[in-house]
């Protein structure tokens, strides 16, 4: 092996630790996880505000790839649309932070990946108001086998506290509801 190559992985090798992941710290997914694949269900997720932050939380637990379909981020409110299905007239009218948007989100997520349950999260993370909405307003859409409920957050704080306590919200409820079931 070339020296410069061997002293490099010397260096990773000895580095300090990795600290814990800070997603599955902040929320519990390992009980999503358990209590899905104890139900013999799967999740996906359609993703606004958190870009990804609530898939990568459940992915970061072992065995995440029995319950986790997959997950669309949905940033721009035309992807909302095109790829979780969001109707046009919904975005119009209501907008890209709106309950009605959380839930065809999730319904969306679940119906596009092929999954039992489907979680939409839009929201506003700041650091200023969108469209009337303040900043901490979240919409929280579940939709399940039998129906879909969508909840309203007031959260605070900086951008990063508001996206994590979004999917911390977004996975402390549906660990609720598969073991409510």
């Amino acid at each position: 092996m070339r020296p410069d190559v061997e002293a490099a992985l010397s260096r990773v090798a000895t580095a300090p630790p990795i600290p814990p992941d800070p997603l599955v710290t902040s929320a519990p997914a390992a009980e999503l996880v358990a209590a899905l694949a104890a139900a013999g269900q799967t999740v996906a997720t359609a993703e606004s505000l958190t870009a990804g932050l609530l898939s990568a939380a459940i992915a970061g637990i072992p065995g995440a790839s029995t319950v986790l379909r997959g997950g669309l981020i949905v940033y721009a409110t035309d992807l909302k649309q095109s790829l979780a299905g969001v109707s046009a007239d919904t975005l119009a009218v209501d907008g890209p932070v709106a309950a009605s948007t959380a839930e065809q989100l999730a319904v969306g997520a679940r119906h596009r990946c092929g999954a039992d349950w489907g979680i939409g999260l839009t929201g506003v993370a700041g650091p200023e108001p969108q469209d009337g909405r303040p900043v901490g307003t979240v919409f929280l859409g579940i939709a399940g086998p039998e129906s879909t409920e969508v909840l309203r957050l007031k959260l605070s704080g900086d951008r990063w506290t508001i996206r994590v306590g979004a999917v911390r919200a977004a996975v402390t409820e549906l660990v609720r509801i598969v073991r409510d079931e």
